[in-house]
Protein backbone atom coordinates (compact mmCIF):
# COMPACT_ATOMS: atom_id res chain seq x y z
CA UNK A 1 0.00 0.00 0.00
CA UNK A 2 1.30 3.18 -0.79
CA UNK A 3 1.00 6.06 1.66
CA UNK A 4 1.19 8.75 -0.30
CA UNK A 5 -2.35 7.81 -2.34
CA UNK A 6 -3.54 6.49 0.71
CA UNK A 7 -7.35 7.80 0.68
CA UNK A 8 -9.37 5.76 -2.65
CA UNK A 9 -10.39 8.06 -5.32
CA UNK A 10 -13.95 7.64 -4.27
CA UNK A 11 -13.86 9.51 -0.61
CA UNK A 12 -16.84 11.41 0.52
CA UNK A 13 -15.13 14.73 1.34
CA UNK A 14 -17.47 16.90 2.56
CA UNK A 15 -19.59 19.06 5.34
CA UNK A 16 -22.25 18.73 7.61
CA UNK A 17 -24.77 20.56 9.26
CA UNK A 18 -28.50 20.18 11.15
CA UNK A 19 -31.41 21.20 10.35
CA UNK A 20 -32.41 22.85 13.89
CA UNK A 21 -28.65 24.99 13.81
CA UNK A 22 -29.52 25.92 10.00
CA UNK A 23 -32.51 25.58 8.22
CA UNK A 24 -34.82 28.40 9.77
CA UNK A 25 -38.13 29.23 9.40
CA UNK A 26 -39.30 27.44 12.01
CA UNK A 27 -43.21 27.80 11.56
CA UNK A 28 -43.20 28.48 7.67
CA UNK A 29 -45.41 26.08 5.19
CA UNK A 30 -46.77 24.31 8.14
CA UNK A 31 -43.89 23.37 10.28
CA UNK A 32 -44.66 23.56 14.24
CA UNK A 33 -42.06 23.81 16.41
CA UNK A 34 -39.67 21.44 17.29
CA UNK A 35 -37.74 20.72 20.37
CA UNK A 36 -34.69 22.82 19.15
CA UNK A 37 -37.19 26.12 18.97
CA UNK A 38 -37.98 26.20 22.43
CA UNK A 39 -35.08 26.67 23.80
CA UNK A 40 -33.22 29.79 24.34
CA UNK A 41 -30.39 31.12 23.53
CA UNK A 42 -27.49 31.39 25.70
CA UNK A 43 -23.27 31.72 26.25
CA UNK A 44 -20.45 29.77 26.99
CA UNK A 45 -21.29 30.86 31.24
CA UNK A 46 -25.09 31.31 30.62
CA UNK A 47 -27.23 28.04 29.76
CA UNK A 48 -30.04 28.07 27.47
CA UNK A 49 -33.31 26.78 28.77
CA UNK A 50 -36.55 24.99 27.91
CA UNK A 51 -39.38 26.77 28.19
CA UNK A 52 -42.57 24.96 27.62
CA UNK A 53 -44.29 28.21 25.73
CA UNK A 54 -42.79 30.50 23.86
CA UNK A 55 -41.80 33.52 25.81
CA UNK A 56 -42.47 37.15 24.18
CA UNK A 57 -39.45 39.16 23.70
CA UNK A 58 -37.07 36.20 24.30
CA UNK A 59 -34.54 35.11 22.06
CA UNK A 60 -34.80 31.46 20.03
CA UNK A 61 -31.92 30.71 17.50
CA UNK A 62 -33.49 28.03 15.51
CA UNK A 63 -36.58 30.29 14.61
CA UNK A 64 -34.09 31.68 12.41
CA UNK A 65 -30.73 30.05 12.69
CA UNK A 66 -29.10 31.10 9.30
CA UNK A 67 -31.96 30.47 7.07
CA UNK A 68 -30.76 27.61 5.02
CA UNK A 69 -34.54 27.80 4.20
CA UNK A 70 -33.87 30.40 1.82
CA UNK A 71 -30.37 30.14 1.00
CA UNK A 72 -30.38 27.00 0.39
CA UNK A 73 -29.30 27.34 -3.41
CA UNK A 74 -26.45 29.91 -2.74
CA UNK A 75 -25.23 27.64 0.02
CA UNK A 76 -25.01 24.00 -2.20
CA UNK A 77 -23.52 26.03 -5.20
CA UNK A 78 -20.94 26.99 -2.43
CA UNK A 79 -20.47 23.65 -1.28
CA UNK A 80 -19.91 22.61 -5.05
CA UNK A 81 -17.59 25.56 -5.22
CA UNK A 82 -15.36 23.82 -2.65
CA UNK A 83 -15.88 20.59 -4.11
CA UNK A 84 -18.00 18.93 -1.71
CA UNK A 85 -18.27 15.06 -2.76
CA UNK A 86 -20.82 14.58 0.00
CA UNK A 87 -23.51 16.88 2.24
CA UNK A 88 -24.31 15.61 5.78
CA UNK A 89 -27.56 17.29 6.70
CA UNK A 90 -30.98 16.44 8.66
CA UNK A 91 -34.43 16.79 7.36
CA UNK A 92 -36.51 18.31 10.66
CA UNK A 93 -38.75 15.78 11.52
CA UNK A 94 -41.25 18.62 12.45
CA UNK A 95 -41.60 20.03 9.03
CA UNK A 96 -42.71 16.88 8.09
CA UNK A 97 -44.83 15.64 10.91
CA UNK A 98 -45.63 19.13 12.53
CA UNK A 99 -47.92 17.26 15.18
CA UNK A 100 -45.65 14.25 15.80
CA UNK A 101 -48.20 11.54 15.28
CA UNK A 102 -49.96 13.48 12.21
CA UNK A 103 -51.52 10.58 10.08
CA UNK A 104 -50.19 12.43 6.89
CA UNK A 105 -46.99 14.21 6.25
CA UNK A 106 -47.10 17.67 5.41
CA UNK A 107 -46.31 18.13 1.34
CA UNK A 108 -44.95 21.94 1.61
CA UNK A 109 -42.01 20.29 3.88
CA UNK A 110 -41.47 17.05 1.85
CA UNK A 111 -41.32 19.26 -1.45
CA UNK A 112 -38.56 21.78 0.24
CA UNK A 113 -36.55 18.88 0.54
CA UNK A 114 -37.45 17.29 -2.93
CA UNK A 115 -35.55 21.16 -3.78
CA UNK A 116 -32.95 20.66 -1.59
CA UNK A 117 -31.92 17.37 -3.37
CA UNK A 118 -32.21 18.36 -6.99
CA UNK A 119 -30.05 21.24 -6.22
CA UNK A 120 -27.45 18.56 -4.52
CA UNK A 121 -27.98 16.86 -7.30
CA UNK A 122 -27.02 19.63 -9.65
CA UNK A 123 -23.94 19.70 -8.68
CA UNK A 124 -23.25 15.70 -7.88
CA UNK A 125 -23.06 16.44 -4.24
CA UNK A 126 -24.10 12.87 -2.16
CA UNK A 127 -26.82 13.52 0.23
CA UNK A 128 -25.76 12.14 3.71
CA UNK A 129 -29.33 12.25 6.08
CA UNK A 130 -29.20 12.08 9.55
CA UNK A 131 -33.32 11.43 10.10
CA UNK A 132 -33.21 12.71 13.88
CA UNK A 133 -30.57 15.15 14.29
CA UNK A 134 -30.98 16.50 18.08
CA UNK A 135 -34.75 17.68 16.93
CA UNK A 136 -38.21 16.00 17.54
CA UNK A 137 -41.33 17.76 17.06
CA UNK A 138 -42.20 19.24 20.39
CA UNK A 139 -45.81 17.94 20.48
CA UNK A 140 -43.74 14.84 20.79
CA UNK A 141 -42.20 15.96 23.97
CA UNK A 142 -45.74 17.64 25.05
CA UNK A 143 -47.80 14.19 24.27
CA UNK A 144 -45.44 11.60 25.07
CA UNK A 145 -42.62 12.67 26.93
CA UNK A 146 -40.29 11.90 24.41
CA UNK A 147 -38.78 8.72 23.81
CA UNK A 148 -40.11 8.01 27.53
CA UNK A 149 -43.20 6.43 25.37
CA UNK A 150 -43.20 3.48 22.87
CA UNK A 151 -45.67 5.77 21.34
CA UNK A 152 -42.73 7.52 20.09
CA UNK A 153 -41.17 4.32 17.98
CA UNK A 154 -44.47 4.14 16.03
CA UNK A 155 -44.10 8.07 14.74
CA UNK A 156 -40.30 8.01 14.00
CA UNK A 157 -41.52 4.99 11.64
CA UNK A 158 -44.15 6.54 10.13
CA UNK A 159 -41.56 9.22 9.70
CA UNK A 160 -39.21 7.09 8.25
CA UNK A 161 -41.56 5.38 5.90
CA UNK A 162 -42.44 8.16 4.25
CA UNK A 163 -38.96 10.06 3.92
CA UNK A 164 -37.74 6.31 2.46
CA UNK A 165 -40.21 6.30 -0.38
CA UNK A 166 -40.06 10.24 -1.16
CA UNK A 167 -36.18 9.42 -1.45
CA UNK A 168 -35.39 6.33 -2.54
CA UNK A 169 -34.18 7.42 -5.91
CA UNK A 170 -32.46 10.11 -4.87
CA UNK A 171 -30.45 9.67 -0.98
CA UNK A 172 -28.43 6.40 -0.40
CA UNK A 173 -26.81 7.20 3.02
CA UNK A 174 -28.98 7.52 6.16
CA UNK A 175 -28.49 8.01 9.83
CA UNK A 176 -31.15 6.79 12.12
CA UNK A 177 -30.14 8.96 15.23
CA UNK A 178 -27.72 11.66 15.72
CA UNK A 179 -25.30 10.98 18.62
CA UNK A 180 -27.28 8.36 20.27
CA UNK A 181 -25.14 8.05 22.90
CA UNK A 182 -25.71 11.49 24.27
CA UNK A 183 -29.07 10.21 25.93
CA UNK A 184 -26.05 8.46 28.60
CA UNK A 185 -25.83 11.60 30.20
CA UNK A 186 -28.38 14.20 32.20
CA UNK A 187 -27.40 16.65 29.21
CA UNK A 188 -28.65 14.69 26.75
CA UNK A 189 -32.22 14.22 28.28
CA UNK A 190 -34.02 17.30 26.52
CA UNK A 191 -31.26 17.30 23.71
CA UNK A 192 -30.89 13.94 22.65
CA UNK A 193 -34.55 12.35 24.21
CA UNK A 194 -36.75 14.89 23.73
CA UNK A 195 -37.60 14.50 27.83
CA UNK A 196 -38.67 17.15 30.03
CA UNK A 197 -37.22 16.16 33.47
CA UNK A 198 -37.50 19.38 35.16
CA UNK A 199 -40.96 21.05 35.29
CA UNK A 200 -38.84 24.44 35.59
CA UNK A 201 -37.76 23.95 32.06
CA UNK A 202 -33.88 24.36 33.00
CA UNK A 203 -31.66 23.29 30.44
CA UNK A 204 -28.57 20.68 32.02
CA UNK A 205 -30.20 20.20 35.67
CA UNK A 206 -28.83 17.07 36.77
CA UNK A 207 -30.84 17.27 40.40
CA UNK A 208 -33.96 16.26 39.03
CA UNK A 209 -32.57 13.61 36.44
CA UNK A 210 -33.74 10.04 35.99
CA UNK A 211 -31.14 7.65 34.75
CA UNK A 212 -33.99 4.95 34.73
CA UNK A 213 -36.41 7.63 32.18
CA UNK A 214 -33.11 8.40 29.77
CA UNK A 215 -32.17 4.15 29.49
CA UNK A 216 -35.58 3.28 28.75
CA UNK A 217 -35.93 6.26 26.02
CA UNK A 218 -32.73 5.44 24.52
CA UNK A 219 -34.07 1.72 24.19
CA UNK A 220 -37.02 2.88 22.01
CA UNK A 221 -34.54 4.67 19.85
CA UNK A 222 -32.79 1.19 19.59
CA UNK A 223 -35.74 -0.30 18.54
CA UNK A 224 -36.62 2.48 16.40
CA UNK A 225 -33.52 2.92 14.40
CA UNK A 226 -33.54 -1.22 13.89
CA UNK A 227 -36.95 -0.89 12.58
CA UNK A 228 -35.82 1.49 10.63
CA UNK A 229 -32.74 -0.10 9.02
CA UNK A 230 -35.14 -3.42 8.35
CA UNK A 231 -37.28 -0.97 6.85
CA UNK A 232 -35.22 0.94 4.72
CA UNK A 233 -33.88 -2.25 3.42
CA UNK A 234 -37.10 -3.45 2.40
CA UNK A 235 -38.17 -0.02 0.61
CA UNK A 236 -34.63 0.25 -1.51
CA UNK A 237 -31.83 -2.53 -1.01
CA UNK A 238 -29.45 -0.31 -1.62
CA UNK A 239 -30.00 1.98 0.96
CA UNK A 240 -27.13 2.02 3.15
CA UNK A 241 -28.24 3.03 7.52
CA UNK A 242 -25.67 4.03 9.71
CA UNK A 243 -25.18 4.77 13.24
CA UNK A 244 -24.00 7.90 14.71
CA UNK A 245 -21.50 7.93 18.16
CA UNK A 246 -21.00 11.25 20.24
CA UNK A 247 -17.09 9.80 20.51
CA UNK A 248 -15.70 10.41 23.44
CA UNK A 249 -12.22 9.44 23.83
CA UNK A 250 -10.74 8.94 26.72
CA UNK A 251 -7.24 8.00 28.62
CA UNK A 252 -6.46 6.74 32.13
CA UNK A 253 -5.02 9.70 34.49
CA UNK A 254 -2.13 7.20 35.53
CA UNK A 255 -0.79 3.99 34.99
CA UNK A 256 -2.41 2.83 38.34
CA UNK A 257 -4.67 -0.39 37.63
CA UNK A 258 -7.71 0.99 38.91
CA UNK A 259 -7.40 4.44 37.02
CA UNK A 260 -7.38 2.16 33.55
CA UNK A 261 -10.01 0.34 34.68
CA UNK A 262 -12.00 3.43 35.20
CA UNK A 263 -11.08 4.40 31.66
CA UNK A 264 -12.12 1.14 30.06
CA UNK A 265 -15.49 1.37 32.25
CA UNK A 266 -16.03 5.39 30.31
CA UNK A 267 -15.04 3.78 26.97
CA UNK A 268 -17.65 1.00 27.45
CA UNK A 269 -20.50 2.77 28.93
CA UNK A 270 -19.82 6.17 26.81
CA UNK A 271 -18.78 4.98 23.59
CA UNK A 272 -19.49 1.89 23.11
CA UNK A 273 -22.50 0.63 24.60
CA UNK A 274 -24.98 2.23 22.01
CA UNK A 275 -22.94 1.65 19.09
CA UNK A 276 -22.58 -2.28 20.17
CA UNK A 277 -26.41 -2.33 20.19
CA UNK A 278 -26.70 -0.63 16.83
CA UNK A 279 -23.89 -2.53 15.02
CA UNK A 280 -23.78 -6.10 16.84
CA UNK A 281 -28.04 -6.20 17.87
CA UNK A 282 -27.66 -7.11 21.15
CA UNK A 283 -26.92 -5.66 24.87
CA UNK A 284 -23.03 -5.81 25.56
CA UNK A 285 -22.61 -7.96 29.20
CA UNK A 286 -21.65 -4.40 30.67
CA UNK A 287 -24.48 -3.04 30.06
CA UNK A 288 -26.83 -5.50 32.49
CA UNK A 289 -23.69 -5.19 34.96
CA UNK A 290 -24.51 -1.58 35.17
CA UNK A 291 -28.41 -1.99 35.04
CA UNK A 292 -28.14 -4.28 37.56
CA UNK A 293 -25.69 -2.47 39.51
CA UNK A 294 -28.05 0.87 39.10
CA UNK A 295 -31.15 -0.30 39.65
CA UNK A 296 -32.09 0.26 36.20
CA UNK A 297 -34.79 -2.16 34.42
CA UNK A 298 -35.61 -1.83 30.82
CA UNK A 299 -39.11 -2.41 29.83
CA UNK A 300 -38.13 -4.90 26.92
CA UNK A 301 -41.37 -6.14 25.03
CA UNK A 302 -41.04 -9.93 23.74
CA UNK A 303 -39.48 -9.14 20.18
CA UNK A 304 -37.55 -6.51 20.88
CA UNK A 305 -34.01 -8.78 21.51
CA UNK A 306 -35.18 -9.98 17.82
CA UNK A 307 -35.85 -6.71 15.67
CA UNK A 308 -32.65 -5.39 17.56
CA UNK A 309 -30.84 -8.47 15.79
CA UNK A 310 -32.66 -7.98 12.35
CA UNK A 311 -31.91 -4.10 12.48
CA UNK A 312 -28.17 -4.17 12.64
CA UNK A 313 -26.65 -0.63 10.62
CA UNK A 314 -24.69 -0.67 7.52
CA UNK A 315 -21.91 1.55 8.69
CA UNK A 316 -20.88 3.57 11.87
CA UNK A 317 -20.64 7.56 11.74
CA UNK A 318 -19.39 9.87 15.02
CA UNK A 319 -18.43 12.67 15.78
CA UNK A 320 -14.72 13.61 17.20
CA UNK A 321 -13.83 16.98 18.99
CA UNK A 322 -11.70 16.11 21.80
CA UNK A 323 -10.31 13.78 24.55
CA UNK A 324 -10.24 13.58 28.04
CA UNK A 325 -8.80 12.20 31.34
CA UNK A 326 -9.98 9.63 33.49
CA UNK A 327 -8.61 8.86 37.23
CA UNK A 328 -6.91 9.45 39.73
CA UNK A 329 -6.97 13.84 39.58
CA UNK A 330 -7.28 16.61 41.86
CA UNK A 331 -10.53 18.66 41.87
CA UNK A 332 -11.38 21.45 39.80
CA UNK A 333 -9.36 19.90 37.21
CA UNK A 334 -12.05 19.01 35.18
CA UNK A 335 -12.63 20.20 31.25
CA UNK A 336 -15.98 19.39 29.44
CA UNK A 337 -16.76 19.20 25.72
CA UNK A 338 -19.26 17.71 23.39
CA UNK A 339 -21.69 16.86 26.01
CA UNK A 340 -18.85 14.64 27.88
CA UNK A 341 -16.75 15.84 30.06
CA UNK A 342 -13.71 14.55 32.37
CA UNK A 343 -9.86 15.66 33.29
CA UNK A 344 -7.63 18.18 31.60
CA UNK A 345 -4.86 16.41 29.89
CA UNK A 346 -1.61 18.55 31.00
CA UNK A 347 -0.25 17.52 27.37
CA UNK A 348 -2.90 19.02 25.19
CA UNK A 349 -3.89 22.90 24.11
CA UNK A 350 -7.77 23.97 24.24
CA UNK A 351 -9.65 25.83 21.94
CA UNK A 352 -11.74 29.07 22.93
CA UNK A 353 -14.41 27.11 24.77
CA UNK A 354 -12.21 24.37 26.69
CA UNK A 355 -12.56 21.25 24.74
CA UNK A 356 -8.94 19.83 24.40
CA UNK A 357 -7.66 19.80 20.92
CA UNK A 358 -6.33 15.91 20.53
CA UNK A 359 -5.44 14.69 16.72
CA UNK A 360 -3.22 11.87 17.35
CA UNK A 361 -6.65 10.73 19.48
CA UNK A 362 -8.70 10.34 16.58
CA UNK A 363 -6.06 7.48 14.92
CA UNK A 364 -6.30 5.72 18.23
CA UNK A 365 -10.53 5.84 17.85
CA UNK A 366 -10.02 5.15 14.36
CA UNK A 367 -8.49 2.06 14.83
CA UNK A 368 -10.61 0.90 18.19
CA UNK A 369 -13.96 1.50 16.22
CA UNK A 370 -12.82 -0.26 13.56
CA UNK A 371 -10.82 -3.27 15.40
CA UNK A 372 -14.23 -4.05 17.10
CA UNK A 373 -16.67 -3.58 14.01
CA UNK A 374 -14.98 -4.49 10.99
CA UNK A 375 -17.59 -2.10 9.11
CA UNK A 376 -16.86 1.46 7.34
CA UNK A 377 -16.78 4.41 9.07
CA UNK A 378 -17.58 7.65 8.14
CA UNK A 379 -15.83 10.39 10.26
CA UNK A 380 -19.29 12.98 10.03
CA UNK A 381 -18.37 15.64 12.12
CA UNK A 382 -14.94 17.28 13.12
CA UNK A 383 -13.99 20.79 13.69
CA UNK A 384 -13.23 23.81 15.62
CA UNK A 385 -15.52 25.90 17.29
CA UNK A 386 -13.64 29.45 17.28
CA UNK A 387 -13.86 33.42 17.49
CA UNK A 388 -13.92 34.40 14.01
CA UNK A 389 -12.40 38.29 13.08
CA UNK A 390 -13.54 39.82 10.15
CA UNK A 391 -10.73 42.13 8.99
CA UNK A 392 -11.24 46.04 7.51
CA UNK A 393 -10.47 44.49 3.99
CA UNK A 394 -13.33 41.83 4.58
CA UNK A 395 -11.09 38.68 4.89
CA UNK A 396 -11.49 36.44 7.81
CA UNK A 397 -7.78 34.49 8.40
CA UNK A 398 -8.95 31.40 10.36
CA UNK A 399 -5.37 29.50 10.02
CA UNK A 400 -6.38 28.06 13.43
CA UNK A 401 -9.12 26.37 11.94
CA UNK A 402 -7.01 25.08 9.03
CA UNK A 403 -4.53 24.10 11.38
CA UNK A 404 -6.70 22.24 13.44
CA UNK A 405 -8.50 19.85 10.28
CA UNK A 406 -5.10 19.75 8.89
CA UNK A 407 -3.95 17.87 11.94
CA UNK A 408 -6.72 15.84 12.29
CA UNK A 409 -6.71 14.99 8.61
CA UNK A 410 -3.08 13.58 8.63
CA UNK A 411 -4.40 11.34 11.39
CA UNK A 412 -6.96 10.14 9.84
CA UNK A 413 -4.65 9.10 6.90
CA UNK A 414 -2.47 7.39 9.19
CA UNK A 415 -5.66 5.35 10.53
CA UNK A 416 -6.26 4.60 7.08
CA UNK A 417 -2.87 3.36 6.13
CA UNK A 418 -3.00 1.29 10.22
CA UNK A 419 -5.80 -0.56 7.42
CA UNK A 420 -8.99 1.23 8.96
CA UNK A 421 -11.93 1.16 6.28
CA UNK A 422 -12.37 4.80 6.15
CA UNK A 423 -15.18 6.11 3.46
CA UNK A 424 -16.12 9.79 4.07
CA UNK A 425 -15.16 12.85 6.17
CA UNK A 426 -17.41 15.83 6.92
CA UNK A 427 -16.44 18.32 8.57
CA UNK A 428 -18.66 20.23 11.16
CA UNK A 429 -20.64 23.14 10.23
CA UNK A 430 -19.49 23.73 7.44
CA UNK A 431 -20.84 27.07 7.31
CA UNK A 432 -21.71 29.33 10.49
CA UNK A 433 -24.74 27.46 12.53
CA UNK A 434 -26.11 28.18 16.03
CA UNK A 435 -24.29 26.35 18.60
CA UNK A 436 -26.55 23.51 19.71
CA UNK A 437 -24.57 23.31 23.21
CA UNK A 438 -24.67 27.47 23.91
CA UNK A 439 -27.44 28.62 21.50
CA UNK A 440 -24.29 31.03 20.29
CA UNK A 441 -23.16 32.55 16.84
CA UNK A 442 -20.33 33.38 18.40
CA UNK A 443 -18.77 30.07 18.35
CA UNK A 444 -17.91 29.22 14.94
CA UNK A 445 -17.08 26.28 12.84
CA UNK A 446 -17.74 27.20 8.94
CA UNK A 447 -14.94 27.56 6.27
CA UNK A 448 -18.33 30.21 5.55
CA UNK A 449 -18.85 33.12 7.36
CA UNK A 450 -22.48 34.01 8.32
CA UNK A 451 -23.07 38.01 9.31
CA UNK A 452 -24.76 37.48 11.93
CA UNK A 453 -24.30 37.74 15.99
CA UNK A 454 -25.15 36.29 19.26
CA UNK A 455 -28.50 38.44 19.42
CA UNK A 456 -29.91 37.52 16.07
CA UNK A 457 -28.52 41.08 14.48
CA UNK A 458 -26.80 40.73 11.12
CA UNK A 459 -27.75 40.22 7.29
CA UNK A 460 -26.70 36.83 6.68
CA UNK A 461 -24.87 37.35 4.02
CA UNK A 462 -21.94 34.36 3.35
CA UNK A 463 -18.49 35.20 2.84
CA UNK A 464 -15.30 32.77 2.19
CA UNK A 465 -12.82 32.61 4.95
CA UNK A 466 -9.85 31.66 4.22
CA UNK A 467 -10.09 27.86 5.37
CA UNK A 468 -12.65 27.68 2.46
CA UNK A 469 -9.78 28.14 -0.44
CA UNK A 470 -7.47 25.65 1.74
CA UNK A 471 -10.44 22.43 2.29
CA UNK A 472 -11.14 23.43 -1.76
CA UNK A 473 -7.14 22.35 -1.91
CA UNK A 474 -7.28 19.57 0.12
CA UNK A 475 -10.68 17.79 -1.58
CA UNK A 476 -9.03 18.75 -5.35
CA UNK A 477 -5.33 16.86 -4.22
CA UNK A 478 -7.88 14.04 -2.40
CA UNK A 479 -6.30 14.73 0.75
CA UNK A 480 -2.25 14.56 -0.74
CA UNK A 481 -2.12 18.42 -0.79
CA UNK A 482 -2.59 19.95 2.93
CA UNK A 483 -0.08 22.74 3.10
CA UNK A 484 -0.88 26.29 4.48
Amino acid sequence: MNKKNILPKNFLWGGATAANQYEGAWNVDGKKASTADMMTGGTHTIPRRITKELEKGTYYPSHEAVDFYHHYKEDIKLFSEMGFKCFRMSIAWSRIFPNADDKTPNEAGLEFYDKVFAELKKYNIEPIVTISHYEAPFALTEKFNGWESREAIDCYIRYCETIFNRYKDVVKYWITFNEINSLLVPAGAYLAGALLVDDSGRFNNTEVDSTQMRFQALHHQFVASAKAVDLAHKINPDFKVGCMINYSCGYASTCRPEDMVLALRNDQMNNMLCSDVQVRGEYPSFAKRYFEENNIKINMHKDDEEILKKGCVDFYTFSYYKSHVFGTRPEGDETQGNVFGGFRNPYLKANDWGWQIDPVGLRYVLNHVYDRYRIPIMIVENGLGAVDVVEEDGCINDTYRIEFIKSHIEQMKEAVYDGVNLIGYTAWGCIDIVSASTGEMKKRYGFIYVDKDNEGKGTLKRSKKRSFYWYKKVIESNGEDLSI
